[in-house]
């Protein structure tokens, strides 16, 4: 059957702040969401016989893989008798703080709503994607988004869409060792957007990464003023007010690590493939 190539972009946390921490171990957070052209591609090809297969090959079982759980979950959720075989094309590196198999996963999602004609909202699918990843929601919903929350509490924000400078120090942060820091901040006073939109956007994280990984601190001070860690890391990124300033400043980027410049947007790469196929 025919095979369909569906965007699976990075997503940048423009600002992080922790302000305290669930009975069940989670920490409720603020944060804010924006999505880059740019990212993986999930290949997907239906099939008849239920089986869900990930072609590519993983460095842990498969079982364990996102977009696998996705597309069981979905198969337990409607009765769906379709399967699927995936293929995913990876440039998003593994622990950068991107979203890239979170994003795979609402990839998952919404192309799979569409090729087995199971008619779920936005809704639906967000709530699905919350049980595979707190990230998961947000790009199901495909809209730069203020969030709170786990980050699954999203309010749709328009935000200036620059280029940017991603700098990848050739390094993985886990995010659960890093949650379980004792240094790490927990109870940071919430914040509004105004807040954030008049400058106020410290990642609570920053300093916790700084201190156990050295090559995202050196990262972090290469960049300068204006160099931001998204998320937990390890992914630093530097805005730039064109394309040419951001790829003059990847030409300078030492040879230890990689990088790539990318255009920020407030719709997703993935929502707009959605729109043209309708």
């Amino acid at each position: 059957m025919r095979s369909y190539r569906w965007p699976a972009p990075a997503k940048l946390n423009l600002m992080l702040r922790i302000t305290g921490r669930r009975p069940d171990g989670y920490h409720t957070l603020q944060t804010v969401f924006q999505f880059l052209a740019y990212g993986d591609t999930v290949d997907i090809r239906v099939r008849e016989d239920g089986v869900v297969n990930r072609l590519t090959p993983l460095p842990f079982p498969p079982d364990q893989d996102l977009t696998v759980r996705a597309a069981r979950l979905l198969q337990r959720e409607t009765g769906s008798t379709l399967g699927m075989d995936v293929a995913v094309e990876k440039v998003l590196p593994l622990g950068g703080g991107l979203g890239g198999g979170s994003s795979n996963a609402a990839t998952v999602l919404v192309a799979l709503n569409r090729l087995w004609d199971l008619g779920l909202s936005e809704d639906d699918l967000a709530g699905l994607g919350l049980r595979l990843g707190a990230d998961v929601p947000v790009f199901v919903r495909g809209r730069a988004a203020w969030g709170e929350g786990v980050g699954e509490k999203l309010t749709p924000v328009d935000l200036p869409e620059p280029w940017y400078l991603v700098v990848y120090p050739d390094c993985q942060v886990p995010t659960g060792e890093l949650f379980a820091d004792s240094e790490l901040t927990r109870d940071s006073a919430p914040i509004t957007i105004r807040d954030f939109l008049a400058g106020d956007a410290r990642n609570d994280c920053e300093s916790v990464v700084r201190r156990r990984y050295g090559s995202v601190a050196a990262a972090l001070d290469w960049c300068g003023t204006g160099g931001r860690l998204t998320g937990t890391g390890a992914c630093v990124y530097k805005a730039f007010v064109d394309a040419q300033a951001a790829g003059a400043a990847l030409a300078c980027l030492p040879p230890v690590w990689r990088g790539f410049v990318a255009r920020g947007c407030n719709r997703s790469p993935l929502i707009e493939r959605v729109r043209c196929a309708e």
